[in-house]
């Protein structure tokens, strides 16, 4: 099935799947020293919400989870802000121009960083179609499938630094989406350097009048080796929570 979105055509029947599923095994990914999701039945004395189990017609589910800590996520401004903010009131549009890039976090000390100069060098090299993109997709390498499971608490993952969040933010990019846990160091003292600079937020107990209030991060995507860098249109799907973040499938069409 054929649609026009922006003036492209892609075609609907065809979608590439960049989240992760949410699980209640060992198979998923985990951040931020949290325990694995819970999915399990309600149980209400002697009844278990559960077909298999022989008193119930329904499968009927509790699901305890971090949307954080435990899979594909967008998150608002409010991720950051003393005051309340809703990614399901931030986020009033889901369909966008993106692009794709791959890049390898560079060694600065004892840190991999994702640099300004390298996500510079990674968009004037796209040889695609050009258009003005308002969303962008980094994939980093190496990057094995274990990224759909890996434990990332306590191991110092890549970040971005502070001026490639400035540069993505003056590229109008309103929406950025990245393979890892954080734009952010793990152990960064509470600076949120990239964050800040994305949202443009000035001072979290104060927010400026500027501050970037429809601007979107999706953390810990998986996007296949098999998947070309270039031009997308990127289809983000969230679910409708009042909260600062909701777990995310994004989805992108070939143009």
């Amino acid at each position: 099935m054929l649609a026009k979105i922006n003036n492209f055509e892609i075609d609907l029947s065809k979608p590439i799947d960049i989240s992760i599923s949410l699980t209640n095994t060992d198979e998923n990914p985990i951040a931020w020293y949290i325990e694995k999701p819970i999915i399990e039945p309600v149980v209400f004395g002697d009844w278990i919400g559960k077909v298999s189990e022989g008193k119930s017609s329904t499968n009927f589910n509790n699901i305890f989870f971090n949307p954080h800590g435990h899979g594909t996520h967008t998150e608002c401004l409010g991720h950051i802000t003393n005051d309340f903010y809703s990614i399901n009131q931030s986020l009033k549009q889901f369909f966008f121009s993106a692009k794709l890039i791959t890049i390898e976090p560079e060694k600065i000390g004892d840190d991999f960083v994702i640099t300004k100069e390298q996500i510079q060098k990674a968009l004037s090299a796209s040889t695609s179609l050009s258009l003005t993109n308002e969303a962008l997709i980094i994939r980093t390498v190496p990057n094995q499938k274990e990224k759909k499971s890996r434990k990332y608490s306590n191991t110092n993952p890549p970040y971005l630094s502070e001026e490639a969040a400035i540069f993505i933010r003056e590229t109008e990019i309103q929406h950025l989406l990245i393979d890892l846990p954080s734009v952010d160091k793990e152990h960064d003292e509470g600076k949120l350097l990239a964050h800040k600079a994305f949202w443009n937020v000035k001072d979290t107990h104060n927010v400026n009048s500027n501050a970037r209030l429809n601007a979107t991060i999706t953390e810990m995507i998986y996007v296949s080796d098999e998947i070309e860098d270039g031009n997308y249109i990127l289809n983000l799907q969230i679910a409708s929570f009042e909260n600062d973040a909701s777990p995310s499938k994004p989805i992108l069409y070939k143009i």
